[in-house]
């Protein structure tokens, strides 16, 4: 008899508050479905089932649901417990009603388990048939979006099931431990008043604010001078670290200054609708500004991952076609003089290297349309100054680690159409600035100066003629031709004696055969080449240390299986954030609402008009609401250029297209906001107006 009556509470407790209820079990129905279903693709037997040359696919998958499962729920997590103290805050005077009506704190605390099996049963009972549902079409995205052949049949994942209710059931446990603990250590008549507590005004906090200006500043700076990929890879978490620190003294400290210093403008401060919101977001400000940083940090996770992962995927075109100028593309890495130890070193020869291949594949039945080749040379170097570089390049005196790509003026115009006339001691160079060039020629480690070599720069190049990606700071050389880089090579070997850099022959063929011609030509290459069977092919080439065939339909499959591996992770986890976002933008609102409530009456019978509360309320929302995504937008831009420069290590470049994406995820978020707004507000106005 009373465990029926406690359910009964329990369960018209949930039923009597269901506009709390009701989108905190949806978010955790969403939760569950979103994690079963990262568990649910890592385990399909189809998925690991790929088609014959296509074996990173499963890993792609794997790697990119793991990362989206431990995300996943670790903001599911942050939610749920944010959410659950929400409620808990609305629901004081219900329970303390309960305690002062004679149930005992041990009553109250069954009712409260019950509450949390009920919510346990819809929200991971829910999310678990929900994710079953949409597992399949999840998949269907996925696999387009990377490029894949979709597996059959229908799976439902067991172990991964019982591991995401287990997951979820011990959160759920958590934020019922957290309510009981709050139920033991309160006094009935606290809980009846714990809805009523206001805030005292608060102090302006100077060490607070000046941190909050020091971090943001700086998270800024970083990622405004972050100048490469590596860089951008190894500071990039620092700055957001940074970034976040900043938003909550922002929100916390700056923006209580910011509201005293509205309300000591006599002109601005006493007009009704600025009088009551700056005056109720002052007085509030202690419990607003973790939820605005919360917003505003949520806002900005969403638009950068949307954008970032966009302009990667839209960005792979420019790349494949970049990256792969051929249907095959060979590269081969060559000493120009004898490896020690080796005994029957011959000089590369690339014109009998270029014959072996066409060779091949006019054996196997295709026709070679058109060749181009090219080679180029590659070494580290420390910057002295810029256009002064040295071979000893972890120097003190050296600012910064760089790589040298070397090319010849042929190949230069092969390339970009674009004849220079260049000299023997005459150079074109991408990111260097100045009149000359310097290379110092140095052992490293021992200082032994073994003379430069010196070129006059005849002009600065605005793109890189070199596809690669920016993992350290770049400077490409166009030289006359092919002695003048033997000639560097040469130095560079004397220099770093043993660890010399090799040089690098490139030959792209476009051949008249399909994509499934081409993957069994290079299938059978790979088996001459693994079975050293190659004499066929390599016959008198010289000497070669690496030799790589790739066609453009591998790459092409590799590079969208990856990219849009990252868009669809961006959208799911966007998709979760942004559930979370409205979320707490929701209960937000019903919580200021109803402690907007009581002012507004009273603001009434002292005779302020419908109109007028309308109005102030209208402004009151305005400056909370959009105050996260206007310093979000901020961020954001600050944060361009070092999303940019992350994206070069996936060889993008095409800043126009980050900018485009950028902005147009910024627009569309925008508009989401704001119907968000129009939504949340709707229900704010019903409260404060019932």
């Amino acid at each position: 008899m009373r465990s029926s009556l406690y359910f009964k509470l329990a369960l018209q407790s949930i039923r009597n508050n269901r506009k709390f209820y009701l989108p905190y079990i949806l978010a955790l129905l969403g939760d569950v479905a979103a994690i079963y279903i990262m568990y649910a693709l890592v385990n399909d037997p189809g998925v690991s089932d790929m088609t014959p040359g296509r074996g990173n696919g499963y890993k792609y998958v794997e790697m990119f649901m793991t990362i989206g499962m431990f995300i996943a729920f670790m903001f599911s997590a942050i939610f749920v417990l944010y959410i659950n103290g929400f409620l808990m805050k609305q629901r004081k005077k219900e329970l303390g009603l309960y305690n002062i009506l004679g149930m005992g704190k041990q009553h109250i605390a069954v009712v409260l388990v019950i509450e949390t099996l009920l919510i346990g049963v819809l929200g991971i009972g829910g999310g678990i048939v929900t994710g079953i549902t949409l597992h399949k079409l999840v998949s269907l995205v996925l696999h387009k979006l990377m490029g894949m052949p979709v597996p059959f049949g229908f799976y439902i994942c067991w172990n991964g099931m019982a591991q995401t209710a287990v997951l979820f059931a011990v959160l759920l446990a958590v934020t019922l431990l957290l309510n009981l603990n709050k139920v033991r250590v309160s006094k009935p008549i606290e809980l009846l008043r714990g809805g009523n507590v206001g805030e005292r005004e608060p102090k302006t906090k100077w060490f607070m604010t000046l941190l909050g200006i020091v971090t943001l500043g700086w998270g800024y700076y970083i990622a405004v001078t972050t100048r490469t990929g590596m860089d951008a890879m190894v500071w990039y978490f620092v700055a957001v670290a940074l970034v976040i620190v900043g938003t909550y003294c922002l929100f916390t400290a700056v923006s209580i200054f910011v509201l005293k210093a509205l309300r000591k403008n006599k002109k601005f401060y006493y007009q009704t609708g600025h009088f009551i919101g700056v005056s109720g977001m002052l007085y509030r400000m202690k419990q607003n500004a973790v939820g605005l940083a919360n917003i505003c940090i949520l806002c900005t996770m969403v638009m950068v991952m949307l954008s970032g992962t966009l302009s990667l995927y839209l960005g792979t075109a420019d790349v494949i076609r970049e990256r792969y100028p051929g249907d095959i593309n060979v590269e081969v890495r060559y000493f120009p003089q004898p490896v020690e130890g080796e005994e029957d070193w011959s000089p590369f020869d690339p014109d009998a290297m270029l014959a072996g291949i066409t060779g091949f594949i006019e054996k196997q039945g295709a026709a070679v349309e058109n060749v181009r080749t090219s080679y180029d040379l590659s070494f580290g170097a420390g910057m002295i100054s810029d256009g002064v570089y040295t071979t000893d390049r972890f120097n003190a005196a050296a600012r910064e680690i760089v790589l040298i790509t070397c090319i010849t003026e042929s190949n230069y115009t092969a390339a970009t159409g674009e004849t220079l006339g260049l000299g023997p001691d005459e150079a074109a160079v991408y990111n260097v600035k100045g009149s000359e060039l310097t290379i110092r020629w140095t052992v490293p480690d021992e200082g032994t100066e073994l003379g430069e070599s010196n070129f006059r720069i005849v002009k600065t190049l605005k793109e890189n003629p070199q596809f690669n990606p920016d993992i350290t700071r770049l400077v490409t050389v166009v030289v006359s031709d092919e002695a003048v880089i033997n000639g560097l090579w040469a130095r560079q070997a004397e220099a770093y004696v043993d660890d010399w850099s090799s040089m690098n022959w490139y030959a792209y063929l476009d051949v008249d055969a399909t994509e499934e011609e081409l993957a069994a030509l290079e299938k059978v290459q790979q088996g001459y080449y693994e079975a050293e069977l190659y004499e066929e092919v390599y016959a008198d080439t010289g000497s070669w240390m690496y030799c790589r065939w790739e066609t453009r339909g591998d790459g092409a499959e590799d590079a969208y299986g990856l990219a849009g591996g990252f868009l669809f992770l961006g959208i799911f986890l966007g998709f979760i954030l942004l559930m979370a976002t409205v979320l707490i933008i929701y209960y937000k609102q019903i919580s200021e609402g109803y402690e907007d409530k009581e002012r507004f009456e009273i603001m009434q019978k002292v005779g302020l008009s419908r109109g007028e509360v309308k109005r102030s309320i209208h402004s009151q929302i305005l400056m909370v609401f959009f105050l996260p995504i206007v310093v979000a937008s901020i961020h954001i831009v600050f944060d361009f250029n070092m999303v940019e420069k992350l994206l070069t290590m996936f060889y993008i470049h095409n800043t126009a297209l980050t900018a485009l994406c950028t902005l147009g995820t910024v627009l569309v978020f925008f508009a989401a906001y704001g119907i968000v707004y129009l939504l949340t507000a709707r229900t704010y106005y019903k409260i404060v107006e019932r």
